[in-house]
């Protein structure tokens, strides 16, 4: 089958014990350009691709040199463009909640479930439940180097404190101005379209903050090495106050 094609994208870099990030790009037309991120998370030698983003052929050859490509897992609706090409080329298990409709390829090897099982240890998953389509969260909990965990978002929590990575002039400059401003945010456009009931979502993220973390990358933006938790309660009480 054919597979979209690889957009320009950095290497793996590590930002956390057996946690690393490729900062990828989307171009939803032919003169946008902006930030998409892919997870890689490793475990007894086995890495996960979560959020996953297509890369080209030096980036998988730095890729196989962390692990062995053993699992795929879409945490959110809006990122099943590259599914399919890692599933294929790795014989990878697939990772996925049921019921969503805007990707519908590969074939669910694994479904996720609240509190169910994930491809690595130490980690649990959280879904939103009033949302169009599926998507959660992992906790990846304590580490060697930390005391806290690392949250693991899709669109629902989103950072550009840092800057936008792989975007171009013209995002950069759209960006803010559609409220993807340069600090930690839930979208007001995942707001508006993703989300069912707004008092119901917005108690999922009171539940979502009871979880013990103090660092973020979601699958835009850049990653939050520490201050997470209250840069996330900040974006809660800025849109739900």
């Amino acid at each position: 089958m054919g597979y979209p094609n690889a957009l320009p994208h950095d290497l793996p870099k590590q930002i956390a014990h057996d946690v690393f990030v490729v900062h990828g790009c989307i171009k939803p037309s032919a003169v946008v350009r902006f930030t998409r991120n892919m997870t890689i998370v490793r475990d007894k030698g086995q890495l996960t691709l979560i959020n996953a983003v297509r890369m080209n052929e030096a980036g998988l050859k730095a890729l196989e040199q962390l692990g062995e490509v053993a699992h795929v897992l879409r945490l959110g609706p809006a990122h099943g463009r590259d599914d399919p090409f890692y599933v294929d080329r790795y014989k990878a298990d697939f990772w996925s909640f049921e019921g969503g409709v805007t990707y519908t390829q590969p074939k669910i090897s694994k479904a996720l479930t609240e509190g169910g099982a994930l491809p690595f240890s130490n980690a649990k998953l959280f879904a939103f439940k009033h949302t169009h389509e599926p998507e959660g969260a992992i906790l990846l909990e304590r580490t060697p180097e930390r005391s806290k965990g690392l949250l693991l978002t899709c669109d629902a929590v989103q950072s550009y404190r840092d800057g936008y990575p792989q975007t171009n002039w013209l995002a950069r400059r759209v960006l803010p101005r559609i409220g993807f401003t340069q600090e930690t945010l839930i979208p007001k456009m995942w707001l508006k379209f993703a989300v069912k009931n707004q008092q119901a979502i917005k108690a999922e993220f009171n539940q979502l903050l009871t979880l013990d973390f103090d660092q973020l990358i979601g699958a835009h933006g850049t990653f939050v090495e520490q201050g997470a938790y209250e840069e996330v309660k900040r974006a809660f009480d800025n849109k739900f106050s």
